[in-house]
């Protein structure tokens, strides 16, 4: 069994994988897993059609026996860029479900039907002649956005997944006792090396809910007997909106050991509301799909696994790096914002360590450009509080606003309008201004689309929580802001948004 799994080559009745009624112990998917491995062997590459079924996690489970990479595509990529990723991965097969009705692009592939019935006859370990016991050898190739091209293929290797899942082992107190519940896709880092990987390297369970609702967090968290909770901010927004009505949620979430959120900053409004009715705080981390995970908030190594997980929050914070991630913040010039820090000095993150990558597929011109050394450039910007705490003040590319001779992170403006009671939604970014180089632009949803906050108000609620210089110039009330699957806002699809905008 590859070493990624103790305790599926341990095998035992204990719960793996719970999707709706579909449930495999680890003795069960071991055999499944293993007699998929032997299948595919030798195939080169395997795409997975990555539905949230147990069927996702079986074919995964399957290529890492097998020392097969697996690359996950998302059920709803479009035409040109399924294209563009399987030209450049070129996978031998494809795995998915015998109900699965799948493109035109993937018709030329030969398809296996990837089966999660237990044959009792079938061995329990696989071996399928390739290198699983290789730490180095590509684990998944994992897809990026696209959001500055074509999409690049991130090679994951063995190592670096065992790194990151055993650095938050130690600063969440992760074992094989918890219960994870999560309705994250299979397609990303999150919903399926943290969110299913994750588990199974600890020997505990997952609980997915195939599609995310309040009702199904408060049911496999409460009576289920859930311990951990894994989201992005859209869903713990949903929870917070809930509790006031739902004492079955409040006890849930109440009774949970771990509640994290990842992909954005929650709004503190959320943290404030959620924390008041459970007495419970909501984790936030911070990775990538190049890095995996980098930092989070947590607990000592020592805290017993019964104490549940939290601190105060932080708007925007998201810890300190994680056991064997080395961190730097580095001005524009390349030179290192050290210690003493400060909490206002913004610069570039810049990480090394056994979690990162191997390489964009194909692309060693791009490997090369993302790493100054031995450190790779994430393209976030952030400031260090006193006691070394990372805050994420945006992306380099688009959040870094240059006005009036200071650097100014969107994030921070963001996290501010998000504290204002009659904002729902805010983006923050920066366009030419002929005075100030560049002026401070917000984009809002209102709490009361028909009653929204007056353009002024916010700016003066930003200047009084942080500076007059980082106060919105202009301020845009739409209906709703763009985000991709993950919730992750689409800064660059706002100027779209003028079309359905309150205000145009």
């Amino acid at each position: 069994m590859d070493a990624l799994f103790p305790a599926l080559a341990a095998g035992s009745d204990r719960p793996a994988l719970r999707f709706g009624a579909e449930t495999l112990t680890y003795d069960e998917l071991g055999r499944v897993a293993g007699a998929l491995a032997v299948r595919i062997a030798g195939a080169g590459r395997v795409a997975v059609w990555a539905t949230p079924t147990a069927r996702t996690a079986v074919a995964v489970v399957a290529a890492l026996l097998a020392g097969v990479p697996a690359i996950p595509l998302n059920p709803r990529t479009g035409e040109r860029e399924l294209a563009h990723i399987l030209g450049d991965s070129t996978p031998g097969v494809v795995l998915a479900g015998a109900d699965d009705d799948l493109p035109a692009g993937l018709a030329e592939l030969p398809r296996i039907d990837v089966e999660t019935a237990v044959a009792h006859d079938t061995p329990v370990s696989a071996n399928s002649g390739g290198r699983p016991g290789d730490p180095e050898s590509a684990a998944l190739i994992v897809y990026t956005s696209g959001t500055t091209g074509p999409p690049k293929g991130v090679v994951l290797s063995h190592r670096a997944i065992a790194a990151s899942l055993d650095a938050l082992e130690e600063a969440w107190a992760w074992t094989g006792d918890d219960v994870l519940v999560h309705a994250l896709p299979l397609f990303h880092v999150h919903g399926l090396i943290l969110g299913i990987l994750g588990p199974l390297r600890r020997g505990g369970s997952v609980r997915h809910l195939g599609a995310f609702s309040v009702e199904g967090v408060a049911r496999e968290l409460g009576a289920g007997g859930g311990t951990m909770l894994f989201g992005v901010p859209t869903m713990y927004h949903r929870i917070a909106d809930a509790l006031a009505g739902d004492p079955a949620l409040v006890r849930a979430l109440a009774e949970a050991r771990l509640l994290v959120s990842g992909s954005a900053a929650l709004p503190v409004h959320d943290h404030e509301r959620i924390t008041a009715a459970t007495g419970r705080t909501v984790v936030e981390r911070y990775g990538m799909t190049e890095t995996l995970m980098l930092c989070s908030l947590g607990v000592h190594p020592q805290t017993p696994a019964s104490v549940p997980v939290g601190s105060p929050p932080r708007p925007g914070s998201v810890g300190l790096p994680l056991r064997g991630v080395e961190l730097r913040l580095v001005e524009e010039d390349g030179s290192e914002l050290g210690a003493p820090y400060d909490g206002e000095r913004v610069g570039e993150i810049q990480v090394k360590g056994p979690n990162l990558f191997s390489a964009y597929l194909n692309r060693p011109d791009a490997t090369a450009a993302a790493f100054d050394g031995e450190w790779f450039r994430t393209g976030d910007v952030a400031v260090r509080e006193p006691d070394g705490y990372v805050r994420i003040v945006g992306r380099k590319a688009t959040d870094l606003i240059k006005s009036g001779g200071y650097k100014i992170g969107a994030g921070e403006i963001e996290n501010a309008l998000l504290d204002h009671p009659a904002v729902r939604e805010a983006a923050v970014t920066g366009e030419p201004d002929p005075d100030l180089g560049e002026r401070i632009v917000a984009w809002v949803v209102a709490e009361d689309a028909a009653k929204p906050p007056t353009a002024g108000e916010l700016a003066d609620h930003v200047a009084g929580q942080l500076a007059p210089h980082k106060r919105p110039r202009t301020v845009h009330f739409l209906r709703a802001l763009p985000r991709n699957d993950m919730g992750k806002l689409l800064k660059k699809a706002l100027p779209e948004a003028l079309a359905e905008a309150l205000d145009g």
